[in-house]
């Protein structure tokens, strides 16, 4: 008799349950298939049988062997084989073995080849256009991914295992490398958190890359470069290859529901680099890759025809696993493989991942947790009104350039009017109409601080008792119109950035920087020139001048009401900025520009950095390219980034309001399904910063009769930066601890002095002045009071010689 065939079969184990002793997964169960075959054919049956049950084989010898006139001899002969196997496993000559088999090419080799060829897909990949459709066994029997009809059940079909494989598939069980891609019916989910940085960066793969500024953990939708090209923060993914065999990935580290993809070019100032169509895979161990198809081919998704604008691309049914690949297929010609992608996908229920649901943030505050069009905001703030009608009031500002009016709601214990000697404070957001978190925080600001008084809450209590309240959430409301119909994923970097006449609202201010530091410069300050209050030019209030509307209604609104202490919210990153804006020299990119009051500025900065959640943790990643979590998570806004006109800047110099820009989030319209993660990373900031309005020193500055003198001058040693008293004649005066020299000038009183001090516990120190009229004031009193001018002592002497002559 003859042995046809000699096969080595590696048997996958089976997944094992809780109750199980687990074992591990590179155990391999060895034996021997002696086939007795009386001819060739009927060892090919053998084979293929083998092949059906489940088993990886590798045939290793098919040719006849020699004979065996009794069985004994035989059963001698298979355990001098079985020794000798042994041997070789012993001797870790087996892996060997089974990688020339199966294909896998020597360590020695190069690894870019070891990974083409250890990967099933690149074994099947042409060069162009779809592939023709066939799977290979190990994939099974997939339900396609085309057109069809829900609930149709057209499938691309391929040779399957045994019934058994074919069963388990069915019932969602994972037989070793198979994807098992489960389809359902549509549905909407939310970005995965590439942008947001929910997902981290050991979550990203890739083929290649061009450097490492180039890698896998900067292919992030929206992620932007730096001025310097090729440095260690690029604004994108790039492969290190321009063919097809190049792919980028994602591991969920969970079964997900894919859903779809969002893709963007590389974000560069000299480079243009995007890909024009992928095809996306699937799996669930990273090995074996399942393509979506359509009908029997590949499916191939349009992706992007410039850098900046992203695409989505929904699929045609979700699929459920645990990683996917885009696998780009065409580029733009005159540049390479380049991506910044968004995945859109809904975990699935997990419940036996302890640490995860641990971890997880969420809110307890039962608040409206969306994003809101205008005509919704302005629902909203009417339910916060008719909740609170004793502590809110609802007016408007002006109007954008689409007359859409700017809403402001108040929140005071005596709304619509100004309380001696309580401090006015506002909140305004969305500047930047795409920047849409600071609007809904505003939003969500609002509702918490109502419910909260309703219910008692000392601290929300004495901070409306205390302070006049402004929340303005949305400055330009024509923009934001722009980026929500988009959307929260496709608005990109700049949609409804600036206003509907193309103007960037926070930059659009008078620059009084440069008429302050002239006026230094020559030397006229303070003789000449007050270093406070600074006039606005004429030009910029003439009706030819380049203003937003929205800025005029601004500028009036700040003129109108004496804020002392602000804070402007915008997005795209995590990080608080201070005045200056602007660097002193012109030819200056960046440079630290400090103001008189920058001890203050940086408390002030800090406060809200410091208790938000992310902005000084050191370990997480950055948003773009700049780690201010080192800075404590603030930042002199001219040495992050130098800009004229800004707010802050006009605000400091023109009022006595100090004015600071957060940074809320790295998404600038992130999805709303993230909005209450968001609420709870703020919540405490935006409460804080508002109670440093209490920080310092505040009074009345009376005259002896009691009355309040308006406009009269603090000054403070040691600070060239002076403030003026309101129409009352309260003021608030923003100082750290310590003590300090105050003295007060008013025109026709005489200068007072005293020294006041300011401790460390919340609430502002109390330092009034009585001022008494200067000894000019009441000669020209008197003499306006008689109705006499006085005579100079020349027209006295000529007087006196008339009479003579």
């Amino acid at each position: 008799m003859t042995v046809r065939r000699v096969t080595l079969k590696i048997c996958s184990l089976r997944r094992l349950s809780n109750d199980e002793i687990f074992l591990s997964s590179s155990v391999f169960v060895f034996y021997l298939d002696v086939s007795l075959q009386k001819n060739i054919s009927g060892g090919r049956a053998q084979a293929h049988r083998s092949a059906q049950s489940g088993c990886v084989s590798c045939f290793c010898d098919s040719r006849p062997q020699k004979f065996f006139p009794e069985r004994s001899a035989a059963s001698e002969w298979v355990q001098d084989q079985m020794m000798w196997l042994r041997t070789l496993l012993l001797l870790g000559l087996v892996g060997r073995l089974l990688d020339l088999c199966s294909g896998h090419s020597p360590e020695d080799e190069d690894y870019y080849m070891q990974e083409l060829l250890s990967r099933e897909h690149y074994r099947r990949v042409t060069a162009d256009g779809p592939s023709d459709g066939r799977q290979t066994p190990a994939r099974a029997k997939t339900r396609s991914a085309a057109s069809k009809p829900a609930g149709g059940s057209d499938s691309a079909s391929a040779k399957s295992g045994s019934r058994k494989s074919e069963k388990n598939k069915k019932t969602g069980k994972d037989g070793g490398g198979d994807v098992n891609a489960l389809f359902s019916e549509s549905s909407d989910c939310p970005p995965l958190g590439l942008e947001t940085l929910k997902i981290d960066d050991f979550q990203l793969h890739a083929s290649t890359m061009r450097h490492y500024g180039l890698g896998p953990h900067r292919g992030r939708l929206n992620i932007q470069g730096g001025l310097n090209e090729d440095d260690m923060f690029d604004g994108g993914w790039c492969a290190g290859r321009n063919d097809p065999l190049q792919w980028f990935e994602v591991d969920a580290r969970r079964l997900t529901k894919f859903t779809g993809v969002v893709t963007q070019g590389r974000s560069s100032l000299w480079s243009s680099d995007w890909v024009s169509s992928y095809k996306v895979l699937l799996s669930n161990d990273s090995h074996s890759w399942v393509t979506l198809k359509n009908g029997s081919r590949d499916l191939i998704f349009s992706a992007n025809r410039e850098k900046e604008i992203p695409v989505l691309n929904t699929f045609p049914k979700p699929v459920v696993a645990r990683y996917i690949r885009i696998n780009p297929r065409s580029w733009f010609a005159s540049g390479s493989i380049c991506m910044r992608v968004e995945i859109m996908g809904c975990p699935m229920p997990d419940p036996n991942n302890y640490y995860r649901r641990r971890n997880e943030v969420t809110t307890t505050d039962n608040l409206d947790f969306k994003h809101h069009n205008y005509k919704e905001m302005r629902q909203m703030m009417k339910v916060v009104n008719e909740m609170c009608p004793n502590i809110t009031r609802i007016y408007n500002i002006g109007k954008s350039y689409n007359g859409q009016k700017l809403y402001a709601i108040e929140i005071s214990d005596n709304p619509g009017e100004h309380e001696l000697g309580e401090p006015e404070f506002r909140y305004t957001a969305g500047s930047h109409g795409n920047e849409v978190l600071g609007r809904e925080l505003l939003l969500l600001l609002m509702q918490f601080m109502c419910q909260e008084y309703l219910s008692g809450n000392a601290r929300i209590r004495r901070l409306v008792d205390e302070t006049r309240i402004h929340l303005l959430p949305s400055i330009n409301p024509d923009g934001y119109e722009k980026a929500h119909e988009a959307g929260s994923e496709l608005s990109g970097w700049s949609l409804g950035r600036w206003s509907q006449d193309g103007l960037d609202i926070h930059h659009n201010f008078p620059d009084l920087n440069s008429v302050l530091w002239e006026a230094e410069a020559r030397k006229w300050v303070p003789r000449k020139f007050h270093n406070h209050h600074v006039p606005i030019p004429d030009w910029y209030r003439s009706t030819n001048a380049t203003v937003a509307v929205e800025t005029r209604a601004l500028v009036s609104w700040m003129e109108k009401i004496p804020f002392a202490l602000g804070g402007n919210l915008q997005g795209g990153e995590l990080v608080v900025t201070f005045p200056f804006d602007r660097t002193r020299s012109v030819t200056t990119l960046r440079e630290t520009t400090p103001t008189a009051d920058d001890h203050v500025f940086r408390w002030l900065a800090f406060s809200y950095a410091s208790t938000h959640r992310l902005m000084t943790d050191a370990s997480r990643r950055v948003c773009h390219t700049d780690d201010f979590a080192k800075e404590d998570g603030t930042i002199n806004g001219a040495s992050w980034h130098t800009a004229a006109g800004s707010m802050n800047d006009f605000s400091y110099l023109h009022t006595n309001c100090f004015e600071l820009s957060m940074f809320v989030g790295c998404d600038k319209f992130p999805h709303e399904t993230e909005l209450p993660e968001e609420w709870e990373n703020n919540r405490e900031s935006l409460l804080v910063f508002m109670e440093q309005v209490h920080r310092g020193i505040k009074g009345v500055i009376r005259d002896v009769q009691g009355k309040g003198i308006a406009n009269a001058i603090i000054s403070v040693d040691g600070i060239n930066h002076d403030i003026r008293t309101a129409s009352d004649g309260d003021y608030w005066r923003l100082l750290n601890p310590g003590e300090y020299r105050v003295t007060v000038r008013a025109e026709g009183f005489s200068v007072s002095s005293k020294v006041c001090s300011v401790g460390y516990a919340i609430g502002a120190s109390r330092c009034d002045f009585v001022l008494g009229r200067s000894n000019l004031s009441r000669i020209k009193e008197i003499m306006q009071k008689f109705n006499k001018q006085p005579i100079s002592m020349r027209q006295r002497l000529r007087q006196r010689r008339l009479p003579n002559t």
